[in-house]
């Protein structure tokens, strides 16, 4: 099985539940990291005030108006990254953010990147009661739009990049398949079009990030 270009050309609210399940796989200088999306929401462009193309092309959101498949980067609160799936025809700046997802490739190298220690093994000693099962703490490498990118490598040099391209230092992949019917709900920490069901996430799976309203900024 592959993943192809058309199947990111259409409608993005068909396309973000269809990238559920399948493989981000980005490599860099220290080696391979590939993660198995769980979470993404969806933007349409000037169909919706969430959007960076609501308002027309600007140099930051230029690659959302290009073909499907290339990824779009941007930097946001001065500290994180985030990155996107350009979707639908050439022309129409849609995009996908991809928020949360399970590492499958390139752990050890996730686990330094985020800065956390190797999972420690957990030992039952002869005659104790085995306490309840801690959650796995690898959920959390890329748990999370800004940690995604971390764990992947992924920053403002990554943008624009052909997720098609062979020769490309980030890809696209058919991963484990989600056949189930995903969860939705409202995006995450918008102000504008915040009650818009355009989260999609696959039910149950502890990678999924928590949901957080947009908190208005005191003056």
């Amino acid at each position: 099985m592959t993943v192809r270009r058309s199947q990111l050309a259409g409608p993005v609210l068909d396309v973000a539940p269809q990238l559920l399940g399948l493989v981000i796989r980005s490599t860099t200088s220290d080696g391979p990291v590939a993660v198995r999306l769980t979470e993404v929401e969806a933007y349409d462009g000037p169909n919706d005030p969430g959007s960076h193309a609501y308002r027309g092309q600007t140099p930051r959101n230029a690659v959302m108006f290009g073909p499907p498949g290339h990824l779009y980067v941007y930097f946001t609160y001065g500290m994180h990254f985030c990155m996107n799936i350009g979707a639908g025809p050439e022309g129409t700046p849609s995009a996908v953010l991809l928020r949360a997802g399970e590492v499958v490739e390139g752990k050890d190298l996730a686990r330094t990147r985020r800065g956390l220690p190797e999972p420690a093994a957990s030992a039952v000693l002869p005659g104790r009661a085995q306490k309840r099962p801690r959650l796995d703490p690898d959920r959390d490498l890329a748990r999370g739009p800004a940690r995604l990118c971390v764990a992947l490598g992924i920053d403002r040099e990554q943008n624009g990049v052909d997720l098609f391209a062979k020769d490309s230092p980030v890809r696209l992949l058919p991963g484990p398949s989600f056949d189930g019917i995903p969860s939705t709900g409202p995006r995450v920490g918008l102000r504008d079009a915040a009650d818009w069901p355009w989260r999609f996430w696959i039910p149950d799976d502890p990678t999924v990030s928590p949901y957080r309203p947009h908190v208005p900024k005191r003056r």
